[in-house]
């Protein structure tokens, strides 16, 4: 195992601590031994997370909201050194909401991917883009981009199909669907990295998981690598449905959209309550 992660793991169960001293000090109710132990990163919220919205709010007042100060305990920061804190919304990057923390040392930033979720066993789109898109930033071989044409239909099938518009994946011969397997379980980690954390200055840091609810809620915040980790373990696999399975995300085609152009799409999706179950 990565030296470096070891140590961050270590340093992640050293913050546990002290997250539960935290809740012990700021009075939050609901948090039981049993929850403890299942659910070891999530915590019960007082009050619903109706948007991403709510989240970068708490931030700003995260000098009144116990939940805030929490998670700025969690990223890294000791509340008594902290002077500042400021959120925004940023556009077109990974992370939802983007803090920049004010202390005694220094200004840090940090970005935070958010995804809210009412149905323990619903999926969220983490990314959409063009085949030639992705086959640009993962450098796909030709004839796994030829296939994922014909997967999401901007190829018509060239033998019969399920459906006239597009092929899945298990109708491709044996040698085409290895070579697909093989393309991104090779690739594996770079690509579930490029679907949760993205590349460069619109990249996150860390991955928020909250419940919506109108009475408690509860969340779960875990640092990106980590998040990439969970989700990467398992095998490449084309599923019954012809659609590919890369550890604990899916592939498929986009499909909807009034039978738009857009529909021709390649989507990621994910449980994001999948990360309350291990913990």
């Amino acid at each position: 195992m990565n030296v470096f992660f070891s140590d961050y793991r270590l340093k992640s169960s050293l913050k546990l601590w002290l997250t539960l001293l935290l809740f012990c000090s700021f009075g939050i109710s609901g948090q039981t031994k049993s929850t403890t132990m299942v659910e070891k990163g999530s915590k019960i919220a007082k009050d619903g997370f109706a948007n991403e919205t709510v989240i970068r709010d708490k931030f700003i007042n995260w000098q009144n909201d116990a939940e805030a100060k929490i998670w700025l305990n969690i990223i890294g920061f000791e509340l008594k050194n902290i002077e500042a804190v400021e959120a925004f919304k940023p556009h077109g990057e990974k992370a939802d909401v983007r803090i920049k923390v004010k202390t005694k040392t220094g200004e840090f930033t940090e970005g935070i991917s958010i995804k809210l979720v009412s149905n323990p066993k619903g999926f969220n789109q983490i990314d959409k883009r063009w085949v030639t898109d992705y086959a640009k930033m993962w450098k796909m071989t030709e004839d796994v981009v030829e296939a994922l044409r014909y997967f999401v239909g901007e190829k018509l099938p060239f033998k019969e199909s399920k459906v006239a518009n597009r092929m899945y994946l298990n109708e491709f011969d044996s040698k085409t669907q290895d070579k697909i397997v093989k393309f991104f379980t090779d690739n594996k980690r770079e690509i579930v990295a490029d679907l949760l954390k993205g590349r460069g200055n619109v990249s996150a840091d860390w991955f928020l998981v909250a419940q919506k609810s109108d009475a408690e809620s509860r969340w779960t915040l875990e640092h990106i690598e980590n998040v990439i980790d969970f989700y990467a373990a398992g095998e490449v696999e084309i599923t019954s449905r012809g659609s590919l399975k890369i550890g604990a995300i899916t592939m498929q085609r986009k499909g909807g959209d009034g039978g738009r152009e857009s529909a021709k799409m390649l989507q990621f999706k994910l449980n994001p309550a999948m990360l309350f179950e291990t913990r």
